[in-house]
């Protein structure tokens, strides 16, 4: 289904192509450096722009054709994260991203999901003064580290 974009004061809602991921926590950067190694994961003037999930616990249990053969057990692994971030609404990238996914996955038969969504992009108003924005709090993520 084809979606159109739209906008408001602030922000234009544009297609993209959320991807979403689960993979081991010590996977996430292998994978990650595949995906933008084929598209930058540009948001305005930020790149490399994804999400994790905190750890979770993935349920599965392997049968015949599994690389780990057959079992009879369900096997339950920790630290299995899911991932998310935005494509551009393009075929090309989308099917090579997937397949790098695939190539830098450690899992036989990876998570992967696609949705087509509508994304915010912000308009680049002038925020100087909107006491909301962390460039005009004091957030303790904002402090400079020590030198």
């Amino acid at each position: 289904m084809a979606m159109t974009g739209f906008e408001t004061l602030s922000a234009s809602m544009v297609p993209m192509r959320l991807l979403t991921f689960q993979a081991p926590a010590e996977d996430v950067g292998r994978i990650m450096e595949a995906v933008v190694a084929i598209v930058p994961l540009t948001m305005g003037a930020y790149d490399s722009n994804a999400y994790q999930s905190a750890p979770g616990l993935e349920r599965y249990r392997p049968l015949e054709g599994a690389a780990a053969g057959a079992e009879s057990e369900l096997r339950q692994r920790p630290g299995v994260v899911e991932v998310c971030f935005e494509l551009p609404d393009a075929q090309d990238v989308t099917e090579r991203v997937i397949e790098a996914v695939f190539q830098a996955h450690s899992y036989q038969e990876p998570v992967i999901r696609l949705q087509t969504i509508l994304s915010s992009r912000s308009k680049g108003l002038d925020d100087s003064k909107n006491p909301n924005r962390w460039w005009n709090s004091t957030g303790d993520w904002k402090k400079a580290a020590p030198t």
